[in-house]
């Protein structure tokens, strides 16, 4: 849920402003409405650093440091050193690389000495290098040719002529012998040696790069507040204006209080425009990140999260579909706990691998294989989703009514903001809508399992299509001329009538999708049983393990990345288009120390 605002109010003299913004990031609880992108000379300067210490860390981290090479000891200021250091460990790896190719392709000519063929030039017997394919090769031409041939393999002739040439392949004269290019790259693998010992020390003072990233990062905050104060009564006062939870207000209050600024406090309002912060607990912030992706809403909007967090783990185990794929995903997110970078998606990782378990299961899927078949499994075949519903696929029946579910939620839930924002009255057309859509719905299923009988589903669905038809048509807006609310209302129901239909159907996806992994699953099984045959050859088992191992693993990729992008489609475009969401709002970024 949105979390309740209070706005805070500042006054202040011109320079007064920095005390209160330190004492302000240290309790790390208000929001400073401020820019997020640099705005003078300095603050462009502390993003620059920021950037550059970004680089080296990332450039130093790339580096493999051999276990033979001792750190050396760096002094002075680590930021301006390494970037040096990263440039010509670059230029030293690009040399060596290009000596090492240069001196392959010296081998085949042998050792010679360049001042003997310089020698030969002057005196007029200039020596020509040719490479030749072996097809095109004519030995008799070392009978009419001063020719040496110095290397041959299977595809090509090395052979030099000296004196006069008219053969073909001819290529340059290398530009030194091998001796010298090796030579010469010893003493850059030397040089590199250096290198790569000042590399292991600029290593060591990673954590302090990184603290100094920090540090700026916090002052760069503080200028940004700063500077985002406003001048005011000839540049004497300057007021700032900053948002905090009201649920943290005590605590605010007793900072500023120490202070001794001047300041108003009230209830944010829609037209403050105040920062958006979420209160959920912890099985839903686990999906703020999915909100965020799309961005958070106004502050008299509605927070989506809750409903992704239920919606989106439900489909993303929809379209997973199977047990062992399941397994497989609690097992990637428990590893996940030892990565730095990526330990915070853990526990999401983790819960959608068990959503995954328990609906695979249901499915009696475990690695696209059948368990209803299994003896094993006799006992509880009652609780397995059926293969048929009302003679259709049980997945595909199963998918629409659960997407049914969501768009009537979807609607719930607009007709539910409207109200609280516009007023019941104002809001008529959308319980109109509502009233018609998911009204009728319910009375559908009680009438499919047999709760309500004909007669009375008939006068029900008449009297649900009247009083529908009375907010669509009529009350959709009541300072609005009542012709022009039936043309409205006659564009929107072919919207919706259209639009609906499509947003139902899309929820097949869920039945393709697991579908299609089950099926390329089974196909990587079958292949590995042809091959394995009756099981008594012990050889067989290698390839049978590599296929199904290597056939699997490619398949939960592209399983978990199609029930990623789907079920976050589903919810974005279908749910949030029928729920009236829309993302205006803006993150709580409160003023804190980094």
């Amino acid at each position: 849920m949105i979390a309740s605002m209070t706005k805070y109010s500042f006054i202040l003299l011109n320079g007064e402003q920095e005390g209160l913004l330190e004492k302000l990031q240290e309790t790390g609880l208000v929001d400073i409405t401020r820019s997020v992108k640099p705005v003078d000379p300095e603050s462009y300067e502390m993003v620059g650093e920021i950037d550059l210490i970004n680089g080296l860390v990332s450039g130093l981290e790339k580096i493999d440091i051999p276990e033979d090479i001792q750190p050396e000891a760096i002094d002075g200021d680590i930021v301006r050193l390494a970037g040096g250091m990263l440039m010509r460990y670059s230029d030293d790896s690009l040399e060596i690389k290009k000596l090492k190719d240069e001196i392959e392709k010296l081998k085949v000519w042998g050792s010679f000495d360049m001042n003997i063929l310089r020698a030969l030039r002057d005196a007029g017997v200039p020596i020509h290098f040719h490479v030749l394919q072996n097809k095109r090769f004519q030995p008799e031409w070392q009978e009419d040719f001063a020719m040496t041939v110095v290397h041959t393999d299977k595809d090509r002739t090395w052979f030099v002529v000296a004196g006069n040439d008219t053969l073909p392949g001819e290529v340059s004269v290398p530009d030194a012998d091998i001796t010298s290019k090796e030579k010469e790259l010893a003493e850059k693998e030397m040089h590199f040696q250096t290198v790569l010992r000042r590399i292991a020390g600029a290593k060591e003072r990673i954590a302090e790069m990184q603290q100094r990233r920090t540090d700026t990062l916090s002052k760069l905050d503080l200028h940004l507040a700063n500077v985002a104060a406003v001048p005011a009564a000839e540049n004497t006062l300057v007021t700032l204006v900053g948002y905090a939870p009201t649920e943290k207000e005590e605590a605010v209050t007793a900072a500023i209080e120490e202070t001794g600024v001047f300041y108003l406090k009230d209830a944010a309002g829609v037209e403050d425009n105040p920062p958006i912060s979420f209160r959920n607990n912890k099985f839903v912030k686990m999906f703020e990140v999915l909100t965020d992706m799309y961005g958070r809403p106004a502050y008299d909007g509605f927070d989506p999260t809750p409903f992704i967090a239920v919606f989106f783990l439900l489909f993303f185990a929809f379209c997973m579909g199977d047990a062992g794929y399941g397994l497989i995903m609690i097992g990637l997110g428990l590893l996940l706990k030892k990565a730095d970078s990526f330990k915070s998606f853990s526990p999401l990782v983790v819960t959608l691998g068990v959503a995954t378990t328990v609906i695979g299961f249901l499915f009696h899927t475990f690695f696209s294989m059948d368990i209803a078949t299994w003896k094993i499994f006799e006992p509880i075949k009652g609780i397995f989703l059926p293969s048929k519903i009302a003679g259709y696929d049980g997945t595909m029946v199963l998918a629409l009514i659960v997407g049914i579910l969501h768009l009537c939620l979807a609607m719930i839930v607009k007709t539910y903001n409207a109200t609280k924002v516009k007023g019941f009255v104002n809001a008529l057309g959308t319980w109109g809508w509502t009233l018609l859509i998911v009204g009728g719905t319910i009375v559908g299923a009680l009438a499919l399992v047999g709760v309500l009988d004909k007669a009375a589903t008939k006068w029900i669905i008449i009297a649900i299509g009247v009083l529908s038809a009375i907010g669509i048509f009529l009350l959709n807006d009541l300072h609005r001329n009542p012709l022009i609310n039936i043309g409205v209302g006659l564009w929107e129901s072919y919207n919706t009538v259209t639009g609906l239909l499509g947003d139902v159907l899309s929820y097949l996806r869920l039945y393709a999708l697991g579908l299609a992994g089950a099926m390329l699953g089974k196909a990587f099984n079958d292949i590995g049983l042809m091959i394995l045959g009756d099981g008594h050859s012990i050889p067989l088992w290698i390839p049978f393990l590599l296929i199904v191992l290597i056939g699997h693993t490619l398949n939960i990729a592209m399983c978990a990345l199609g029930a990623f992008v789907h079920p976050l489609r589903l919810n974005f475009l279908e749910f949030f288009k029928n729920s009236g969401y829309e993302a205006a709002g803006r993150n709580y970024n409160p003023l804190k120390k980094q």
